[in-house]
């Protein structure tokens, strides 16, 4: 797997799983909608964490700074 994800990109899906976890914590998301989102967050959390998007990959995209 190489890096395709920068740093800015990284903050930004672990932030946002962050305030998903927060909502459903809070209990302003429940249900179906709750655990499909906290999938989605888990899904940011671990893509965040290894700096590679399978997505980003499928359709060619690379948010991270290549080193000359």
């Amino acid at each position: 797997m190489k890096k395709n994800m920068g740093g800015m990109d990284r903050i930004v899906r672990f932030v946002v799983a962050l305030i998903i976890g927060a909502l459903y914590y809070f209990k302003v998301i429940d249900g179906t909608l709750a655990y499909v989102l906290l999938a989605l967050s888990a899904i940011f959390v671990l893509t965040s964490f290894v700096s590679f998007c399978p997505l980003y990959s499928i359709f060619g995209l690379n948010t991270c700074k290549v080193k000359n």
